[in-house]
């Protein structure tokens, strides 16, 4: 296939695909203009119907009668002076006088001669209107001979019946005259009739048909005039998903359209005016937690320096305090590290809310980087480390220290040793860069596990949350159950990911994805010092 031909195969289907993506975003309105158009059919075929058909009796009848009444008045004038058995040229002279009546029909005179034979009269010929032409039941009814009674006082009649022959309508007519004697029928074409009923067939089935197309272009107007303001309300729904919460609806009139873009109004007033007091309570709780954290770090300064001072006196044998006193010496040492660490989390914490986080970004060898992480907390001999040197990424080295140490923290505290941290490298497609060049990226991913007893299923998709405690009956422990969610702010600040899982041979895995090459957008500046966050995840 040639490339017009394929380009030209692409459009087409282009085409079609657009032509019933509007088909099925206007369905509505073709379910609405489909209604209307079967409304206005049904409406128009029926009064049609019933024009064509009561026309058509009224065009039949009267014609029917005229000719019927005609017919009967020659019968008693023309053929009731004839002799009670007429020769053959009386006959057909008198069938000749009557057909040279007003109504122009053709008429058949059946009597019996003076010597017992039947004779015929016909006005049309020889070849012309016949007794086989008559029916055989419209025969039978004229000869038959009718009892008198008190409702009927005549022994024959007059009847009459319709025919098609040749598709040309025919009216058939027959009557004997009383006392005996001849018998007469008479033919008589429906053709101008059934021509004018044909043209006003035709009449009406355009009428139906203009009537068809006008009701679908108002059922359109009509669609349309219904349909815009649910559009402009869809629109308005849509921007206000999207989070444009000034959206509102222009109202005029006072329908139900109008009442639906007045509530719809008002809704929108309602989650503008929510969502406000939601964002001024939050930024004011962010605000409170970063200040209250700020002025604490001045006090907690001065009460570390202190806590070291009687720390260096526990440790120090002979010195002057009291053994008495010496849990409670301890007790606040340790309290007063915890809280520091809860000061500094709190603020990093608020850092990420802001989004005044930055990355300070600089090549470094991942397995130096664990391996430092490891040492700096005494864990060598209950982290079991497999990683090769030589996987270099561009990341900030003290969030990683960060991530590591909550992780491989967590995993002691909660799952025992022995703690296996493992790395290794995903390699990326080539991708082309914006000046023409090849550049290779991957991802580098750490997997942190433990051999304990896993992380509860209930428990798994909170893991990350802030302050949350697996277990309600311990709400205390040494974590500020922030360690792991800030691990996860610092992974996606990289772009990264962390994800939480039970591994089938027991025990927890936890596995940090970082890309190789964070992009340095957002690396200008430094988030302030931080500090050493330490494993603080209290999750199990």
């Amino acid at each position: 296939m040639t490339q017009e031909h394929q380009g030209g195969s692409r459009g087409w289907f282009a085409a079609r695909k657009g032509i019933w993506s509007r088909l099925r975003f206007t369905s509505l309105r073709l379910r609405l203009v489909v209604v209307f158009g079967l409304v206005a059919l049904t409406a128009a075929v029926s009064a049609s119907g019933i024009a064509y058909w009561l026309n058509r009796e009224s065009v039949l009848t009267r014609t029917q009668d005229a000719v019927l009444r005609d017919f009967e008045k020659e019968m008693q004038n023309r053929a009731g002076a004839l002799p009670e058995h007429p020769a053959q040229d009386e006959l057909q002279r008198t069938a000749g006088q009557m057909a040279n009546s007003s109504q122009r029909f053709t008429v058949l005179l059946v009597a019996e001669n003076p010597e017992g034979q039947t004779v015929y009269g016909s006005s049309g010929g020889l070849n012309g209107f016949s007794l086989g032409d008559v029916p055989e039941a419209l025969r039978e009814a004229v000869t038959e001979q009718q009892p008198i009674t008190d409702g009927n006082k005549y022994p024959h009649h007059l009847y009459w019946q319709r025919i098609v022959e040749d598709d040309t309508p025919y009216l058939v007519a027959g009557t004997r005259l009383i006392g005996g004697g001849t018998t007469g029928y008479m033919l008589k074409s429906l053709a101008p009739e059934a021509k004018d009923l044909g043209s006003l067939a035709w009449s009406l089935g355009i009428a139906t048909g203009l009537a068809l197309i006008g009701s679908a272009l108002l059922a359109h107007a009509a669609a349309t005039t219904v349909l815009k303001p649910v559009q402009r309300l869809g629109t308005a729904a849509r921007r206000l998903g999207e989070g444009k919460l000034d959206t509102r609806l222009r109202v005029s009139g006072t329908d139900e359209l109008a009442d639906l873009s007045r509530t719809f109004n008002k809704a929108a007033e309602a989650l503008e005016k929510r969502v406000a007091d939601m964002a001024a309570r939050d930024e004011a709780s962010r605000r409170f937690v970063a200040d209250m954290s700020h002025e604490l770090r001045t006090p907690l300064t001065a009460i570390t320096a202190v806590t070291e001072v009687l720390e260096e006196e526990l440790e120090f044998e002979g010195g002057g305090i009291d053994p008495m006193i010496q849990p409670a010496v301890r007790l606040v040492v340790s309290e007063t590290r915890r809280l520091n660490d809860l000061v500094e989390n709190l603020m990093e914490v608020t850092r990420f809310d802001a989004g005044t986080a930055r990355l300070v970004l600089d090549d470094v060898d991942v397995a130096d980087q664990i391996t430092a992480c490891i040492d700096a907390r005494a864990w060598l001999d209950a982290v079991d480390l497999d990683a090769e040197r030589g996987i270099h990424a561009r990341i900030d080295p003290r969030r990683l220290d960060v991530i590591l140490a909550n992780l491989i923290g967590n995993a002691l505290k909660h799952g025992g040793s022995p703690v296996r941290v493992s790395v290794r490298e995903v390699p990326a497609t080539d991708t082309a860069g914006a000046d023409g060049t090849d550049h290779v990226s991957g991802t580098v991913v750490i997997e942190v596990r433990d051999h304990g007893p896993g992380i509860p299923e209930e428990v798994l998709p909170h893991v990350f949350d802030r302050f949350y405690k697996a277990s309600a009956s311990r709400p205390r422990s040494e974590g500020s159950g922030l360690g792991l969610s800030i691990a996860l702010e610092n992974a996606h600040i990289h772009g990264g990911e962390i994800t939480a899982a039970n591994s089938p041979e027991g025990g927890a895995v936890f596995t940090l994805r970082l890309p190789r090459d964070v992009s340095a957008t957002d690396s200008e500046g430094e988030a302030g010092d931080a500090g050493d966050e330490g494993a603080e995840g209290d999750t199990r």
